[in-house]
This record gives C-alpha cells, sequence and structure tokens, in this order.
C-alpha cells in the first residue's frame, strides 16, 4: 500500500514536469527577450536578442504600437538590448516587434499589452473623500453604540449569574 502511493505521487511529479517541456521550448523559438512589466499605457518595454551574432553591435527594432526603436550591445557581449515606451491611450490587445540586425537578420515576436493600473483612492459609494466629516461622525456613533450593546450585555450576564 505505501509503495502505490510513493509510485503515484513519482508519476504525478514526473507527468508535470513532462508537460512543462514543450511549453520551455516554445517560449525560447523567436530569439527575442520581451521584458514588459504588465506592458500597460505609459510603462517601458525592454527587448534584448542574442540571435544577431557576437560581431554585430547595433540593430534596429520596430513595435506596432510604439513605433521605432534602436538595440545596442548591452553589459553582455553579443546581446543587443533596446527600450521603449508605450503611449498612453494604448488598448489592451497584443504587440508584435520586428528586430533587423546586419547582415539579414529579422525576428518577429509578440506579447499581451495590459490595461493601466488603478491609481488614486477608491471611492466607497459615500460621496467625495474631501467631504469625510459626516462619514467620521456616523462611525463614530455605530462604535459607540456598539460599545453600549456590549455593556449592557456585559452587566445583564453579571446581574444572572449572581442569582
Amino acid at each position: 500500500m505505501g509503495n502505490t502511493r510513493i509510485g503515484i505521487g513519482i508519476g504525478l511529479v514526473v507527468g508535470a514536469l513532462a508537460l512543462q517541456i514543450p511549453v520551455a521550448a516554445a517560449a525560447d523559438g523567436s530569439g527575442l527577450d520581451i521584458r514588459s512589466r504588465g506592458a500597460s499605457p505609459g510603462s517601458k518595454v525592454t527587448v534584448s536578442t542574442a540571435a544577431c551574432g557576437d560581431g554585430v553591435t547595433y540593430g534596429k527594432g520596430e513595435s506596432e504600437v510604439a513605433g521605432k526603436f534602436h538595440l545596442f550591445e548591452g553589459e553582455s557581449k553579443g546581446v543587443l538590448t533596446g527600450e521603449f515606451t508605450l503611449p498612453e491611450g494604448t488598448l489592451p490587445d497584443t504587440d508584435t516587434i520586428t528586430v533587423k540586425c546586419p547582415p539579414r537578420t529579422k525576428i518577429t515576436d509578440s506579447y499581451e499589452l495590459g490595461k493601466r493600473r488603478p491609481d488614486g483612492a477608491v471611492e466607497a459609494g459615500f460621496g467625495s473623500p474631501r467631504d469625510s466629516a459626516p462619514q467620521l461622525a456616523l462611525g463614530g456613533a455605530l462604535v459607540a453604540v456598539a460599545a453600549a450593546g456590549w455593556t449592557v450585555r456585559m452587566r445583564h450576564r453579571s446581574s444572572v449569574n449572581r442569582t
């Protein structure tokens, strides 16, 4: 019985690892590394590639959404890196990036664009956040009523226990 459980556990682990191998192989298929951190309007997108070769120090890139940008050799030899900013008003969709480097290398890949993250206070339905005096008064009254109810209950309990 114990060996059966161990065998089932090992089989599940091996099966889960085997299912992830095609995903890892497909992720590196294009040769472009796109780091977008949510890719919302106004955010920076960094593109890097090693597919151009060791002797190449410059490349041109183009995003369908943001336009043209340049790639230069970064900290690692043979890796070209460039970045661009997504324009405000960009709608959630996909963006395709094309990178060209000499002599005749062309790489294309796509990534998902996200929505802009919320910024500022959340409205809870009680009106403007600048007009908080009525909200504070109501909250204070509710706390006072709860404290009074707790006091009455505790006094009632202690009088019941005495008789």
